[in-house]
């Protein structure tokens, strides 16, 4: 019998630790794309922990793939413009949205925002939509 299947709640049971201890020790909600803004944009001396907070989640998918027999790895078929385009709609739709899927979904629901189920019903229906579009209008995709 396989335990492939135990990876997927093991990773959810490790953000939710991480996002629980970033709240408890350092009173701050693990929202990625507020994190990185605080990098790009400093202020106040706030940027130490966002950057190790960061490199942390870097560091550990780099040691996953390495380290995890049959661990996904990153698709190297998209165009390169393809992404750089999604890319700056998913950060638009992040400052739009006010947070990011990991700071409505994970740490919002989690302490029963209204505001952050309304924000990950949107996200997950724009995703549903677009992956069908996609997929089966436009023909891209696997």
């Amino acid at each position: 019998m396989t335990t492939a299947w135990l990876l997927a709640p093991a990773g959810g049971l490790l953000i939710g630790l991480s996002a629980t201890l970033l709240l408890w020790l350092n009173g701050r909600v693990a929202g990625i794309s507020g994190i990185l803004n605080g990098v790009l944009f400093p202020h106040g001396g706030d940027v130490a922990w966002r950057a190790a907070f960061l490199l942390g989640l870097i560091v550990a998918a780099g040691l996953y793939m390495t380290l995890v027999p049959g661990a996904p790895q990153p698709r190297v078929d998209f165009p390169r413009a393809g992404l750089v385009v999604a890319g700056v709609l998913v950060g638009f739709g992040t400052r739009m949205g006010n947070g990011c899927t990991s700071g409505h979904g994970v740490c919002g629901i989690g302490r029963l925002s209204v505001r952050s189920l309304a924000a990950v019903a949107t996200f997950m229906a724009t995703a549903i939509a677009t992956t069908f579009v996609v997929r089966h209008v436009i023909g891209g995709g696997a």
